[in-house]
């Protein structure tokens, strides 16, 4: 496995990860506008997306650069 193939492998991984995170997030953003959901739990939430989408932009970055 090239180092191209890897990384265009981690894209593909932590996109699908983000996309989860994204759906987890709206459904917490909905579980709190329905006073069912804690804040806490809202925000945790927030920053796992956060996270997820760094470590995507990260891996997009990284395979744009591997193709040069």
């Amino acid at each position: 496995m090239t180092l191209k193939s890897a990384a265009l492998l981690a894209l593909i991984g932590s996109l699908l990860f983000t996309i989860l995170m994204a759906l987890d997030f709206i459904k917490a953003v909905s579980g709190f506008l329905g006073d069912v959901v804690p804040v806490i739990s809202l925000l945790r939430s927030l920053v796992y997306l956060v996270a997820s989408l760094s470590a995507t932009i990260f891996f997009f970055v990284f395979h744009k650069a591997q193709s040069r």
